[in-house]
Order: C-alpha cells, then sequence, then structure tokens
C-alpha cells in the first residue's frame, strides 16, 4: 500500500487534501487510481487509512474510512551526530529515522568538515528526508530535528537523561548493554531516556570529548575496528534498540 505524509495541522477529519508535492507524486509517479486504498502518516502517531476520490497532481483528495493512533517506542531515543561531509549526513538522517529515534541534534564539532552555511535550507532538506524515510519504513512518528549546534552548547542547556553515552575511541569503555543492564538493576526498569553522542571523522577534539565525558556521559565502546561517523551511528541505534526490546525475564 502506498503511503503519504500530511503534517497533523492539516489534517481534517473525513477528508485529507494532499499538498503539490504529494499530490504530484501520487498522480504522477504512483499513478493511484480513484476508489484505490492508501495510508496518510502525519508524523505524530496517526496512520490514516484512506480511499482516493480525486487525483490530482495538483490537489489530491481522500476520504478516511479508518484510523490508527498509534503509541511511540516506551523509550526515546536522541542522536547526537557530529555533522559529517557530503552526503553521509543524509544517510544518518535516513537510517534514523528509519530507526525511530525520537530526536536527532546535529554537532557542529571541532573536527567537522562540513560547515552549514545556510542552516535553514539544509534543514528543509533533512525534514523532506526524515518524510520520505517514514513513508518507505511505516514509522508514524517522525524525528525532531534540531538546528546545528556546537557540543559545548548543548552540554550547556544541561539535559538529563536516563542513560547518557558516547562512542568513544579512547579507554574505559564499556558495551551498551552493561550500562542498560546496570539501569535495570538500580533502577528496577528500563531507561526511558537515551542519548548517544557520535563524533566525525577522527573522533571529537580531546577537550571536546573531555566536556562531555566530565558531563556525567558513559563512554561506549563499537568494537574492536575503527567506523565511520555515519556508520557508528548506525551502529549505536541499532544496538540501543535492539537490547531495548529484547526479551527480558
Amino acid at each position: 500500500m502506498h503511503r503519504f505524509y500530511l503534517p497533523p495541522q492539516e489534517v481534517i477529519d473525513g477528508k485529507l487534501t494532499l499538498d503539490e508535492r504529494e499530490s504530484h507524486h501520487a498522480a504522477t509517479v504512483l499513478r493511484i487510481h480513484k476508489g484505490e486504498h492508501v495510508a496518510v502518516l502525519d508524523g505524530n502517531g496517526t496512520e490514516y487509512m484512506c480511499e482516493a476520490v480525486v487525483v490530482n497532481k495538483r490537489a489530491t483528495t481522500l476520504m478516511v474510512r479508518h484510523q490508527n493512533a498509534i503509541a511511540p517506542l516506551p523509550y526515546s531515543i536522541t542522536l547526537l551526530q557530529a555533522i559529517t561531509k557530503g552526503r553521509s549526513m543524509d544517510f544518518i538522517i535516513q537510517k534514523a529515522t528509519e530507526l525511530c529515534v525520537h530526536r536527532i541534534v546535529p554537532l557542529a564539532a571541532g573536527r567537522s568538515v562540513m560547515r552549514v552555511e545556510n542552516p535553514k535550507s539544509k534543514m528543509e532538506k533533512w525534514k523532506t528526508i526524515a518524510i520520505e524515510s517514514i513513508k518507505q519504513c511505516g514509522c508514524t512518528w517522525m524525528p525532531i530535528i534540531e538546528e546545528p549546534i556546537t557540543p559545548r552548547e548543548f552540554l550547556a542547556r544541561d539535559e538529563q537523561f536516563d542513560l547518557p553515552m558516547m562512542a568513544s575511541l579512547q579507554g574505559n569503555t564499556r558495551h551498551p548493554r552493561e550500562y542498560i543492564t546496570d539501569h535495570v538493576q538500580k533502577q528496577n526498569r528500563l531507561p526511558r531516556s537515551l542519548a548517544v553522542w557520535i563524533g566525525p571523522e577522527g573522533d571529537f577534539s580531546p577537550s571536546e570529548a573531555n566536556d562531555i565525558l566530565s558531563s556525567g556521559i558513559y563512554p561506549i565502546t563499537l568494537g574492536r575496528v575503527i567506523l565511520r561517523s555515519e556508520t557508528a551511528a548506525l551502529y549505536s541505534l541499532s544496538v540501543l534498540n535492539y537490547e531495548m526490546q529484547a526479551p527480558r525475564s
């Protein structure tokens, strides 16, 4: 079944009208026809099962036949990702969305090769990538994507997480499972909010790493080999989701 996206504020009970971009995709690319059943996601937990009434490349109208309210995961993951060069940051946004990350905070780290010169344009691009990703994977929740910020500026917010971690190439690291197990033993429940910091190629600078670890963030290992930043992000989010959703006796 084809999926489309419509922001929550544009959803009106009983009838939905896709914007021009989505309508063009429906009419000219997918060639849906009147009477065909499609799904519409609002990115805020609701899936609308619809029937196409008017198929037009400028404004396609759908009638809602049923809607499903889908709860978010019982935990949230914030990805604090150093901005990477080229299309690798787009890849990270795409895969993080597919892995149901709650929030993505792009970090303008000292060793980040790429500099965001037009944040508004870049934010729009990243949002578009996230929209296409939820349509592809069927996740009804779209991640919050914040404007780029330096590691020190984020630390100054003093945000609190049940389990904040940083992928580290330094010593004294532990596997994420160990931190999750420790939390369960101490709190008698799984962590509800997690954060993972991923550095740029070459890792965070020594001063950045010191600031991060000094704020109480736990260093984690991603294995014996050195991963590219985008691989490290995908690895970390996959491992955390696996551990958080694993059956527990």
